[in-house]
């Protein structure tokens, strides 16, 4: 099991894929793969304020966010 990924702001801006082609809910709104955040690791770590919040890929497939 890999451990949680952690990505700096400057890191995950860096990454960042936007898909212009695609309908978007919000125009201007930047989208990135899940694939492309989580990188192979079931769970990512992100901080936000202070505080940490984790992105969980289930058996299911389905993205679940915590605090």
């Amino acid at each position: 099991m890999h451990p949680p990924l952690r990505i700096a702001a400057a890191d995950a801006s860096a990454r960042t894929a936007v898909t212009p082609d695609l309908p978007r809910e919000m125009p201007g709104s930047p989208s990135i793969s899940s694939d492309l955040l989580l990188q192979g690791a079931r769970e990512l770590v992100i901080r936000h304020q202070g505080g940490e919040y984790h992105l969980r890929l289930t058996r299911n497939d389905k993205l679940i966010l915590t605090r």
